[in-house]
């Protein structure tokens, strides 16, 4: 796999600049042994957005856990996501096409939008880095101040709110068109009968 989890651990607690995230976190945390699917920052909030398949780059689609990418894109507090599918597709109104995850982060004046299908494997690996750094200071945070808390609890609500609304929603246009079409089919054979 492309990304070990107790690898990029043990990277942090070398960098002088990152290992106070690591001993910051198992300070108020506890020891960091577990795989990352067993932490308390996935199975209490991450875990929560059901993922669905997406396109990937070829190359690497059996090289990284593309559920779990999804599942720290959506959950992240520091970029949007979109699930979009190919013009080419919709269409042809193909219903099992995959769509494309585009993740867009907004640095300062800057905002950078990539589809996971057009990332290098060096460039996964980092989401998965930024990703997991975000989530383990937001934990560490929660449990260090109360109005923190309350914030980070309130933006989780609103993403996973807003997670249900996309499911609900995607769809909705493939509907609409593939409604269109049975009208205007409905419509011309009563006009040919006339």
């Amino acid at each position: 796999m492309l990304f070990d989890f107790h690898a990029f651990i043990d990277e942090l607690r070398q960098k002088d600049e990152k290992k106070q995230i690591v001993e910051k976190y198992e300070k108020i945390c506890g020891p960091i042994q577990w795989t990352l699917k067993e932490q308390a920052r996935y199975t209490e909030y991450a875990s929560k957005f059901v993922p669905m398949k997406y396109l990937t780059p070829d190359e690497l689609k059996d090289d990284f856990d593309r559920d779990l990418l999804l599942q720290l894109v959506i959950s992240s507090f520091s970029s949007d996501y979109e699930l979009k599918e190919k013009e080419d597709d919709k269409k042809k109104n193909d219903k099992d096409a995959l769509r494309d995850l585009y993740i867009a982060v907004k640095s300062g004046d800057q905002s950078v939008v990539k589809t996971v299908s057009e990332l290098w494997s060096f460039q996964i690996l980092r989401l998965y880095e930024i990703y997991i750094e975000e989530q383990m200071n937001l934990h560490a945070l929660m449990s260090e101040d109360e109005k923190e808390k309350i914030a980070i609890q309130a933006e989780r609500e609103m993403r996973l709110k807003k997670r249900e609304a996309v499911l609900n929603t995607l769809d909705r246009d493939k509907e609409s068109e593939k409604a269109k079409k049975d009208q205007a089919s409905k419509l011309d054979d009563l006009m040919g009968k006339l």
